[in-house]
């Protein structure tokens, strides 16, 4: 927005008195807006005019197969892999990223070591090695040392392609998850650590009760991102034929050649179902936020706060 002042020939502009009835605003113009809305409203119009008038995509079918038994059977067992899976990834995630801030040489190793491996290597992968895991361990061995107690079962018996698909995608998010945590607990301010420790809490008591509940505020939204990129990337397991929602559409187009109708299907299903979450994990941001401004402090609260700002001062003197 711009505004148009008179000026006077030979006269100061500071010395110009200004009425503000005399001041005409000119809006600023933006060409270029409209013609790229112009341009993207036609493209879009486009491909929508294109797919629904298309003789080739039989959109009946894709109404009817949205509810068909099978389908809806593949999204069941979608929410229990992503929720199973993903539950394995938060709990690894956090131990991992225990490990990796341990002063043990051993465990933080170990913890780089994993998140290397589990990293570096594809989760299609992952996910086709545990279910052939019975090529290496024909059985899986239990027993106590010393005595006859113990558990021995076929491993193609315990490792199902539910299973395998859960243990496969779990490990793997759990290497991401650590890296979320760590950044996590890496936000919260070193005044914290030296708090709960000035007021006796051990390490492990500390992180239960200071330092974790601070950093769910840097954890929750990648948290979330993660939880609706597994949600997709249960359709990886259908490479193991685990009945899931891409290889119910897969069964379904096998037979009657609907290929692309129900491709369509699987991806609304997908669509809506990350939209939920996506709903689902707004709402859980903004709430944790309300709680975390609202919730009075606690008389612990309060002495962490007044013990932290104790230490730092003690030791900007000493330095």
């Amino acid at each position: 927005m711009a505004v148009s002042t008179p000026t006077r020939t030979g006269t100061q502009a500071s010395d110009i008195k200004y009425d503000a009835g005399t001041l005409r605003v000119i809006r600023r113009r933006h060409p270029w807006r409209w013609v790229s809305a112009i341009v993207v409203l036609g493209l879009c119009t486009g491909l929508v005019y294109a797919l629904a008038g298309t003789p080739n995509i039989r959109w009946n079918e894709v109404g009817h197969y949205l509810t068909e038994d099978s389908i809806l059977t593949g999204i069941r067992l979608t929410v229990v892999l992503t929720v199973a899976a993903q539950g394995i990834g938060v709990i690894g995630g956090i131990i991992l990223a225990v490990m990796r801030g341990s002063d043990n040489p051993v465990l933080r190793t170990a913890g780089a070591a994993y998140l290397w491996i589990f990293r570096g290597t594809p989760a299609l992968i992952q996910i086709i090695l545990w279910y052939n895991l019975a090529l290496v361990f024909p059985t899986v061995s239990l027993h106590i040392p010393f005595t006859s107690l113990g558990f021995s079962s076929p491993t193609n018996s315990l490792i199902t392609p539910v299973t395998a698909a859960i243990i496969a995608l779990g490990l793997n998010e759990a290497a991401y998850m650590a890296e979320i945590v760590r950044g996590g607990l890496i936000s919260v301010e070193q005044g914290q650590h030296d708090a709960a420790g000035a007021i006796g809490m051990s390490r492990g008591k500390a992180m239960r009760y200071v330092i974790l509940p601070q950093a769910l505020r840097t954890i929750i939204p990648p948290t979330g991102n993660e939880l609706i990129n597994m949600l997709k990337s249960t359709s990886l397991v259908s490479v193991i034929a685990a009945q899931e929602l891409l290889t119910a559409s897969q069964h379904i187009y096998a037979v009657n050649f609907l290929t692309v109708e129900l491709l369509i299907v699987a991806s609304l299903w997908y669509l809506a179902m990350s939209t939920l979450a996506s709903i689902g994990q707004g709402y859980l941001e903004r709430r944790l936020q309300v709680v975390l401004r609202v919730r009075p402090k606690s008389w612990t609260s309060r002495l962490l706060a007044h013990t932290g700002q104790l230490t730092r001062t003690i030791g900007r003197r000493a330095s």
